[in-house]
């Protein structure tokens, strides 16, 4: 089928985040500081946050469990905004490339509510999307089903016809691709632009 439309995740293809950004200030002991957000502030903790619980009443929960560790914990989200790097070139040149080859381009991404406009309102890329779907205010997270077909449902606006097949995900998440690929997208996992140009093109995509 002829791919009539690419869906984009945006950390690790975009966006440059990582809470190593900011805790490599805070904890500069690489131990203590791997312990902390494998222990505490957990990437399991945080995707919570991304299927919508707010950012307060997490803050406000895992500080009850561990208090001694407060301060850092307060920092994860006060100070959340030094997580985000900034973009990823190679990728944003690839998203750059599409548009202007027409292709119709649209987001799907694991990310709060809260804080996706931070990204919306500094990263001018951001307007080359039709449309995004922000896990945080849908309150659904990949790589489970629902989300993938709120994420068509969102395309059809545009797209009315478009099939699950006529889709080509890029997403650096491995099950993020497993499950995209079980509801018959044409699904890419990101290792580096490069790749992701030149399986595209197999796909048939102009660039």
């Amino acid at each position: 089928m002829t791919i009539r439309a690419v869906v984009f995740d945006f950390g690790g293809v975009l966006f440059d985040w990582s809470p190593h950004h900011l805790y490599r200030q805070l904890i500069p002991d690489d131990q203590r500081r791997q312990w902390f957000l494998d222990t505490i502030c957990t990437q399991a903790w945080n995707t919570r946050q991304d299927a919508g619980r707010s950012l307060a009443e997490a803050t406000r929960s895992l500080v009850a469990e561990h208090p001694e560790q407060a301060p850092l914990i307060e920092a994860y989200y006060g100070r959340w905004v030094e997580m985000l790097r900034g973009q990823l070139d190679d990728g944003v040149a690839l998203l750059e490339e599409l548009h202007r080859a027409r292709m119709p381009l649209f987001g799907l991404t694991n990310w709060s509510r809260e804080t996706f406009p931070h990204a919306w309102d500094n990263y001018p890329f951001l307007r080359r999307f039709r449309d995004i779907v922000v896990s945080g205010q849908e309150r659904q997270l990949k790589p489970e089903p629902p989300i993938y077909h709120t994420t068509v449902q969102r395309i059809r606006a545009h797209l009315p016809d478009i099939a699950p097949g006529e889709l080509a995900f890029i997403d650096d998440h491995e099950p993020n691709i497993v499950a995209a690929r079980a509801l018959g997208w044409n699904a890419i996992h990101h290792l580096n632009a490069q790749q992701t140009r030149t399986q595209l093109q197999a796909l048939g995509v102009s660039l």
